[in-house]
This record gives C-alpha cells, sequence and structure tokens, in this order.
C-alpha cells in the first residue's frame, strides 16, 4: 500500500479545515440577529400602505404615486424585518422604500443590489440610497460607483470606506449617529467627515445606541441606550425624511 506523504497530509489537513471554516462562517452569517416580535406588524398592508415582501420588503403609500425611492441595506447579521417599522414610518411620508435581503445576511456580498431595484420600479425618478452599519458603508460604496443613480446619501450609525471618498460628489448627505454607540462610536463616524460632501448633515442621537436603528438587539459590544427604542426609532425617521425632502422635492 503506497504510503501517504507528510506534504499531502498537510494538504489534506489544509482542506479540511478551510471546509470547516467555510461552513461555519455560512452557519454565523445565516443566523442574524431576530427583529423584535413587534416588527412583524410593520408588513401588514392596509389602505395606506402596501407591503410585498417578496423578493425585498417593499413598503409603498397606498394614497398616492410615490416618484421618490428610499432604498435601505440592513445592517450586517440584522435581519432586514428589523428595519421594517421605521421602513413604513417613512412610505407614510409618501416614499417607496425597498430593503432588500443580501446573501448570508451581509451586505458586502450583494452591494450592487441597488441596480436590480432601479431598474423594477422605472416611475421612480429621484432615488436615495441608506443603511445602517455594514449596510451603510455598502451604500455608500454604490453611490461612490453609480453617482447617476443615486441622489443622496443616508448613513444609520455607518460611515464610507477610505477607497469611496465621497467628498467632491454632489450627493444629498445624512449621517445620523449616537451618542452610547459602542459599535461606531461617535469618534469613528465624525472621523469620516473628509470622506463626505462638506454639506453634510450630522444628526447625533444624544441617549442612543447601536442596536437602536433597528427593532433587534441587544448587540455584542454596544452601548447601554438611556432613551426608548421609540424616541431614538422617531430621531432616526425624522433625520432621514428630512434628507429625502431636500434632496427630491
Amino acid at each position: 500500500m503506497k504510503r501517504i506523504r507528510f506534504w499531502q497530509l498537510a494538504i489534506i489537513a489544509l482542506v479540511v479545515v478551510l471546509i470547516m471554516a467555510t461552513a461555519g462562517f455560512v452557519i454565523w452569517g445565516s443566523n442574524p440577529l431576530p427583529a423584535h416580535p413587534e416588527a412583524y406588524f410593520s408588513i401588514e398592508s392596509n389602505d395606506s400602505i402596501s407591503v410585498e415582501q417578496e423578493p425585498w420588503l417593499v413598503f409603498k403609500p397606498g394614497k398616492s404615486i410615490p416618484t421618490t425611492g428610499f432604498i435601505f441595506y440592513p445592517g450586517g447579521r440584522v435581519q432586514p424585518l428589523a428595519y421594517a417599522p421605521a421602513a413604513r414610518a417613512i412610505a407614510e411620508e409618501g416614499y417607496l422604500v425597498v430593503i432588500p435581503s443580501m446573501p448570508l445576511n451581509l451586505a458586502i456580498f450583494a452591494s450592487d443590489v441597488a441596480d436590480e431595484i432601479t431598474a423594477t420600479f422605472p416611475e421612480i425618478d429621484c432615488w436615495i440610497i441608506g443603511g445602517h452599519s455594514l449596510g451603510g458603508a455598502m451604500a455608500a460604496r454604490f453611490a461612490n460607483r453609480n453617482p447617476h443613480t443615486v441622489q443622496g446619501l443616508v448613513l444609520w450609525a455607518a460611515y464610507p470606506a477610505e477607497s469611496d471618498d465621497l467628498s467632491s460628489n454632489n450627493l444629498e448627505v445624512a449621517s445620523i449617529y449616537a451618542s452610547k454607540d459602542g459599535v461606531a462610536d461617535v469618534d469613528t463616524v465624525l472621523a469620516s467627515q473628509p470622506l463626505l460632501p462638506a454639506s453634510t448633515s450630522w444628526v447625533l442621537i444624544e441617549g442612543g445606541n447601536h442596536a437602536g436603528f433597528g427593532y433587534y438587539g441587544p448587540q455584542s459590544g454596544d452601548g447601554t441606550r438611556t432613551i426608548s427604542l421609540e424616541e431614538q426609532q422617531e430621531q432616526i425617521i425624522t433625520g432621514t425624511v428630512e434628507l429625502l425632502d431636500k434632496t427630491c422635492d
């Protein structure tokens, strides 16, 4: 019987380790932080809001025909449903809102899905993109690479990568961040100022934390929120709608 040499054993061991690591990563990404039960009430259609759940979460005003759309990328390993309450509230202001699901719940694997979304709704003539945390960074990447597709960017506890310098872009931008955020802390968010247009609106939520940007949590490494989730959400929605109003009025 032919003996297996040491280098062959090393290759086999490496392959096994890689397979196990890949499997572990897939399992990790496939188990996002779940949305609070109350978020499910936000995906019920009625006369004022129509909600679709496939292939994306889509919120449409029921009493008007929107011409402005808001694409929102979820945070890393956060169930998209966690952002449904905010999305519904924004749609009630007359906007189409679309939340795509992401492969392994990580927007880095589908940062260009906004292309497919904009093509699906040709009646929308003004688009704003945004996202939370990793989703916000990927939204900034899309805005940087597709300057003629979106007119605005909303960052929730997020900032662009250095390779996505938007400082000379004509985008309308709002950066909404929280004082108790332990994941995207205030200093880190503000350090991104050179990468964003000088006209960027900076909205600080005093007492808010990272998980308070959605209906989920708690989240590892985060700070403790000192305001209610509802109060934080109200400030997030207000800041976002102000950007939408300003961009596409």
